[in-house]
């Protein structure tokens, strides 16, 4: 029987290969047999890129084009050129995302086997046959509920112990806990579910020190156990997959031995909270169409998102390891958003990494309030913005490069919307009636461009399911689609007005070094939120929507209708966080079925399998 140690002393707990296996999947990229279904640099992807270059930069300079005209209809005041840049500022975000959900949606509905044109070694996925390679599943943990956690790893395991495969993965608790009562906890759970599985192929360790963050503990697996693996699958601990997605990605890995990481999408599970429950039914249609059309030109330089992805363990321990950046944090020292770092390095490293653009068993929990979303994103931002400081790194391919410099314009060109707001009062203050009168119209077919133009990911993922058959009855049927569709899409604005301050707020306090770096558990859970934490937390929020408001009302009424849609997530602050907070909202939508996701009326095993109360009881009353 393996081990089951509890001890944080370097080197134990590891675990014996059963087998000497598939050492012909240990093969770097220029010794292998080349592949003709992963196409590799082709003609065809580098034309794909400089469609899409095309495409967006004639959208920028379209938008900005219509911006330099009306700033010139206003005198190109400071006001004005302060507007156009702001502009310039928000569009290639916007853009970008406008095509991606454009083509994606083209390829899933009108080009002839478009998915697998955009992700050629699907072919054959779903395909039952050997899975050749040894898995390691990993679970990183620090000062989460050991209990929560623990049941979605044994989810994992007895789905796929239920499969042929079972004894090709091994599991690990890998624990980065600094509370003794926690880590206590953890000991005890994992104890318990040691006992209760004869302590089969599972593993758990806690280091003493949180050294280089989750990729730390990722590298420490990688320099202890990575020689008994051929792939890792790294899982959060709001994380869990099903067997058949593991096995489809399994099996992708070992036809093509050039893929060195394989990204799954991962979409939101069933939740109690409806703040998470909204967030994550425009999220998944949001995701849908953008990732396959991003992934037709990203091809072989695809994204990274540090979890539900198996990752070829032999070139991600040898090409994979994170710089230290010059400087005191939190832009120097260790890297905190470590992921898309490791798949730039892997690509230079001559793997490709890619994305699966459909979806399968593959999960993960959304933050139940927008407390600890904003926190979360906020944690994205800082990790994000260090990446400024990695655009030095050599031997980076240019899609590549491009994705770092994106991850930081990502969060850096949010403020464009805030500043806008806050000089929109000063420019109309100073417009002749005659000048208003003639920039009217105009101004509102432009705002409502910008509008579409951002919104449409997810118009593109509602029409997708609306063109799938099956697709909207899985959602509840057209009338609760609809409803739905028309809930989040207001919740979405008044959540981005919300978060949009919140992270111009830390952006500048990064810039006056306000700002600690660190890592630490989340809350998952569905809670109440009280006013007055709503309160301390949105205020500036609430204080900026109203000046502005009241700004606009003296300088400019008929303005103050334009900019209701994106000033009422700042009035609504406060009543928002409390209401998406309360169960009883929650209970609410899920009683009507509004924002249901396929998954409530047909429950795939894995999440039957996940022994958390909360969503045990959720699941049932979905059914």
């Amino acid at each position: 029987m393996p081990s089951r140690p509890m001890s944080k002393r370097r080197g134990v707990s590891r675990p014996s290969a059963t087998a000497q296996h598939a050492h012909v999947l240990r093969q770097d990229p220029e010794t292998a047999e080349h592949d003709p279904v992963v196409f590799h640099g082709s003609p065809s992807l580098a034309g794909r890129r400089l469609l899409v270059l095309a495409l967006n930069l004639a959208t920028w300079a379209a938008i900005g084009l219509v911006a330099a005209h009306l700033a010139g209809l206003a005198g190109w005041r400071v006001a004005d050129i302060l507007l156009f840049l702001c502009v310039l500022m928000a569009t290639p975000w916007i853009a970008i995302g406008f095509w991606n959900a454009a083509i994606g949606l083209v390829l899933a509905h009108v080009a002839r086997g478009g998915v697998e044109v955009a992700a050629p070694f699907l072919r054959g996925a779903r395909e039952e046959g050997r899975v050749a390679g040894r898995t390691a599943i990993l679970m990183t943990l620090r000062n989460e509920d050991p209990a929560r956690a623990v049941a979605r790893l044994k989810a994992v395991k007895a789905d796929l112990d239920a499969t042929a495969h079972g004894l090709q993965f091994d599991y690990f608790l890998l624990s980065d806990t600094s509370r003794p009562d926690v880590a206590q906890a953890e000991e005890a759970e994992v104890a318990r579910w040691c006992e209760a599985d004869a302590g089969r192929r599972i593993h758990y360790r806690r280091r003493d020190t949180n050294e280089g963050f989750k990729a730390g503990n990722i590298r420490d697996f990688c320099e202890r156990w990575g020689a008994d693996y051929d792939y890792m699958l790294p899982l959060d601990a709001d994380s869990v997959m099903g067997a058949s997605a593991i096995l489809a990605m399994a099996r992708i890995l070992d036809r093509h031995p050039r893929i060195g990481i394989l990204q799954s999408l991962v979409v939101g599970m069933p939740s109690a909270s409806a703040f998470a429950r909204i967030f994550q039914f425009g999220m998944r249609h949001g995701m849908r169409c953008y990732t396959l059309g991003a992934s037709w030109w990203t091809g072989d330089c695809g994204p990274f998102w540090g979890h539900n992805a198996l990752v070829r363990v032999k070139p991600f321990h040898a090409a994979c390891h994170l710089p230290v950046l010059p400087g005191r944090p939190p832009l120097g020292g260790p890297i905190l958003s470590h992921d898309q770092v490791e798949a730039v390095l892997m690509r230079r490293a001559g793997y490709e990494v890619r994305v699966m653009p459909v979806e399968g068993e593959s999960y993960e929990e959304n933050p139940p309030t927008i407390a600890e979303f904003v926190a979360r994103d906020l944690r994205w931002c800082l990790g994000n913005m260090q990446y400024l400081r990695l655009q030095g790194l050599s031997g980076l391919k240019p899609v590549s490069r491009f994705q770092l410099l994106w991850a930081v314009l990502m969060f850096a060109c949010v403020p464009a919307v805030p500043v806008a707001l806050a000089v929109l009062p000063f420019a109309a203050a100073g417009l002749s009636a005659e000048a208003a009168e003639a920039l009217g119209p105009e101004t509102a077919w432009f705002y409502g461009g910008l509008l579409l133009l951002g919104q449409f990911p997810k118009l593109a993922g509602l029409l997708d399911v609306a063109l799938t058959r099956g697709g909207v009855a899985a959602y509840g049927g057209p009338v609760r689609f609809l409803a739905s569709a028309l809930l989040e899409m207001t919740f979405s604005l008044l959540l981005g007005a919300i978060t949009a301050l919140a992270t111009t707020r830390f952006l500048v306090g990064l810039t006056l070094g306000r700002v600690r770096a660190g890592w630490n558990g989340q809350v998952r859970d569905a809670h109440a939120l009280s006013w007055a934490s709503a309160w301390r937390g949105l205020w500036g929020q609430t204080l900026f929507g109203l000046l502005v408001g009241a700004a606009l009302a003296v300088c400019a009424p008929a303005l103050l209708f334009w900019t209701a849609p994106l000033l009422a997530g700042c009035w609504l602050a406060v009543p928002f966080a409390v209401v998406t907070a309360d169960p009883r909202t929650g209970a609410w939508l899920a009683a009507r079925g509004l924002c249901a996701i396929p998954e409530e009326r047909r429950m795939p095993l894995i999440l039957r399998r996940l022994a958390g109360p909360d969503t045990r009881d959720h699941l049932e009353q979905a059914a």
